[in-house]
């Protein structure tokens, strides 16, 4: 009986070394027994999901650690849309989107003077009323809101993706032209969505300065809120689910809306929970619902965002709380899954988040761990980044994670073997049975 993997992924969990914690990173910094009990049980290692110094945003990251080529990933707009619920034809193009405060100079540039910026519940309403449709040489814009400040943006009509952020992500720099990839510059798509795109930012700069509540906050001597910026444009895609690729019945238990469309761009279910104040209460409950969930499903996706979410203050003592409190929690929920022989336990990032410095994510390797019936027991009793360098999973990349899920649920397919007409990774692949001809038709 194949087992069931259930992959508990600390968002952001790899570092950079600090002097504050004597040139440690904070998981090395940080005192976690149950994690290097855990690591003493199997097989640690190292992993990318790309390249050793490629920045990942989590997406990317996933995309990749769950096994499916660059050529079907969608873009980060599109999976926000899907997951956010955000109706999206195979041809329209979705971007992330959120408003900003922004300085018009002299030479009618903007500089983007905060990008993260609060409103009351008020404002922000005001602010979506005003820029919240578009329409210009048969594409129509439309702005839906996700989250306070953040939303999606979809673009119909003959329109691409293949398009510039307007979005900087830097306090201080010029709001980004946007253009048509180098790739695509003289793809009448591409340049017809880029000046839409561009018109629109234009637009909804003069219709955010002229509301009520912008004019006010001028008057108080706040900051408006008057600029919309864009990034990550993406669209639906071809692709293959997991189920159809690796025989895996998934499902992703995680508070985003990205890890939703993700989901559900891929065929897994999902499990939306929300993040309390307290991670160590979030992902035991979580790995109680992978406790209750292992009949159903093969593959049981946990996520939590301390580790990045601490890391993006920049301050690496606060990350090495975010780790302590996950190991915790961990701690508290994991010995029903540890006990069960049919469960490989998979401990992970998705990527490195420097809690100091300009970068937003780094391309450090991240550690990783396999622990089950049948793993290896290397000689590693700390996890973190550093000891797992010497751990018998070596250095993985990219869809090597998923590869070796499959061997130690019982499911990798022997090299040269077609039981099935598709291109399936995993055994026994989906064939229809052999049948002899009826009597006297032979």
């Amino acid at each position: 009986m194949p087992k069931t993997c259930v992959l508990i992924l600390l968002d952001g969990l790899g570092d950079r070394a600090h002097a504050m914690l004597d040139h440690q990173t904070p998981l090395q910094a940080a005192n976690t027994p149950f994690l290097d009990k855990l690591a003493s049980l199997g097989s640690t290692g190292l992993y990318h999901a790309g390249k050793l110094g490629q920045p990942l945003p989590s997406e990317d990251a996933h995309f990749a650690m769950f096994g499916s080529p660059k050529s079907e990933f969608p873009g980060r707009g599109a999976l926000e849309a899907l997951g956010a619920d955000v109706e999206l034809g195979k041809n329209d193009v979705a971007l992330l989107a959120h408003f900003t405060s922004v300085l018009a100079t002299f030479e009618n540039q903007l500089v983007l003077k905060y990008d993260r910026i609060c409103g009351t519940p008020e404002e922000v309403d005001s602010l979506y009323e005003a820029v919240k449709s578009y329409e210009q040489d048969g594409i129509s814009i439309d702005l839906h809101q996700t989250g306070g400040m953040f939303g999606v943006l979809t673009m119909r009509g003959d329109v691409s993706p293949n398009i510039t952020d307007s979005n900087p992500m830097v306090d201080g720099r010029f709001i980004s032209e946007i253009k048509p990839l180098h790739s695509h510059r003289k793809d009448p798509a591409a340049r017809r969505t880029a000046k839409v795109l561009t018109d629109y930012i234009r637009w909804s700069y003069k219709q955010l300065s002229e509301v009520a509540q912008n004019k006010l906050r001028v008057k108080q001597t706040l900051p408006p809120i008057n600029g919309l910026v864009t990034q990550r444009a993406g669209q639906l895609r071809n692709r293959v689910s997991m189920r159809d690729r690796y025989g895996l019945r998934g499902v992703t238990v995680a508070s985003g809306f990205m890890y939703k469309g993700l989901a559900e761009y891929l065929g897994m279910d999902c499990h939306r929970v929300k993040d309390t104040r307290d991670p160590s209460v979030d992902i035991a409950a979580r790995i109680g619902f992978a406790a209750e969930s292992l009949e159903a499903y093969d593959l049981i996706h946990i996520h939590h965002k301390a580790p990045d979410r601490a890391a993006h203050t920049k301050s690496p003592k606060s990350k090495v709380k975010a780790i302590e409190a996950l190991d915790k929690g961990i701690a508290e929920s994991l010995g029903p899954l540890l006990d069960n022989e049919d469960v490989l336990i998979v401990v992970t990032a998705d990527h490195s988040t420097p809690s100091s410095g300009d970068l937003i994510h780094s391309g450090e390797p991240v550690p990783i761990m396999f622990v089950g019936d049948g793993v290896r027991r290397d000689a590693v009793t700390q996890f973190d980044e550093i000891n797992v360098a010497g751990g018998a999973l070596g250095m993985m990349r990219g869809d090597e994670m998923i590869h070796m899920i499959l061997n130690y649920t019982d499911r990798a397919r022997l090299g040269g073997i077609h039981d099935s007409p598709y291109e399936q990774e995993f055994w026994p692949g989906d064939y229809n049975p052999f049948t002899l001809a009826p009597e006297g038709k032979e």
